[in-house]
């Protein structure tokens, strides 16, 4: 167990420093950075003082060690239009954008993981068709066009929620379902999946042929059983909430680290867009990390690969 734990550290600190090393190379590859960080009408001047006081005129390695060396201090650089600590600002949306997503998963996974196991448990049945057609039209649908229709619907028809911004639970409704819409499916389709085949393995056709009922024989024996690819679609997808909440939170309004990246983007903050990338790339190998402890939890016959 230990050494299991062990293993899969290090390899989150290697998938950590691979992620930096794609930050800062890919940057560097779409262009030079000091002119990125300037707007167009920029002179030669300005963008050779803007090079040389960032560093940008050192060997590409020496800024590269420079920069893995301030990554682990903790020192991603000053944002260019706030003129505040990148990491920082960063960290002060982090919450809003956790917030968000916790709560999208939440309804995911309460709304997909009933949906599939009544699918399962309804197997060829009207109300499994209804669900798989149901499940179908919420993955089929853009996250945008899902957000704009309940704005429309929720908002400015029956004013029940606001359009956007952060005032409290009720502004995290509309922005929550909507981040949420998407990930219902495969979730939902996972659990379908994974508990039709326990049923069929040979100690549930044991059980059945006991006497047990089948709600039974889903809600003790079944369920646990089927988690384990469930818990991968959940994990992968509350990692693509929190990088992907970019549309979600620019349609809203919400202050979090999406919007942020909007505007570092539009306003060419390299630094800011540097350390924003990172830092969510830290939280989507830390969920992997965790999800792998969630493994040895659910199934301790889990060996090391």
């Amino acid at each position: 167990m230990k050494q299991y734990i062990v293993k899969r550290f290090l390899q989150s600190l290697l998938a950590i420093l691979g992620a930096a090393t794609v930050v800062f190379f890919i940057i560097r590859l779409s262009g030079d950075p000091a002119r990125l960080m300037l707007p167009p009408e920029a002179s030669e001047d300005q963008v050779a003082a803007l090079r040389e006081s960032l560093g940008f005129n050192r060997p590409l390695l020496v800024q590269y060690f420079d920069y893995l060396k301030d990554m682990v201090t903790g020192n991603f650089g000053n944002s260019l239009y706030f003129k505040e600590s990148a990491l920082q600002l960063v960290l002060e949306r982090m919450p809003a954008t956790m917030d968000l997503a916790v709560s999208a998963i939440i309804i995911a996974v309460v709304v997909g993981m009933t949906a599939g196991v009544i699918s399962a448990y309804k197997k060829n049945t009207f109300i499994d068709y209804l669900i798989n057609i149901w499940i179908f039209i919420t993955q089929s649908l853009p996250v945008f066009w899902v957000g704009i229709v309940f704005i429309m619907i929720f908002a400015n028809q029956l004013h029940l929620f606001p359009t956007s911004g952060n005032n409290g639970l009720i502004s995290l409704v509309l922005p929550a379902l909507t981040l949420a819409a998407y990930p219902i499916a495969p979730i939902a389709r996972t659990m379908r999946s994974s508990l039709m085949d326990v049923l069929q393995q040979s100690y549930m056709v044991t059980n059945k042929a006991q006497g047990f009922s089948k709600r039974r024989m889903v809600l003790k024996r079944g369920l646990k059983n089927a988690l384990l690819p469930v818990v991968t679609v959940i994990s992968l997808e509350f990692g693509v909430m929190i990088a992907g909440a970019v549309v979600t939170e620019t349609i809203f309004s919400w202050p979090g680290v999406g919007q942020l990246i909007m505007q570092a983007v539009s306003n060419r903050d390299f630094p800011l867009v540097q350390a924003s990338i990172l830092v969510i790339s830290i939280l989507y190998i830390l969920i992997s990390f965790i999800t792998d402890m969630i493994y040895l939890w659910i199934d301790p016959r889990i060996k090391v690969q």
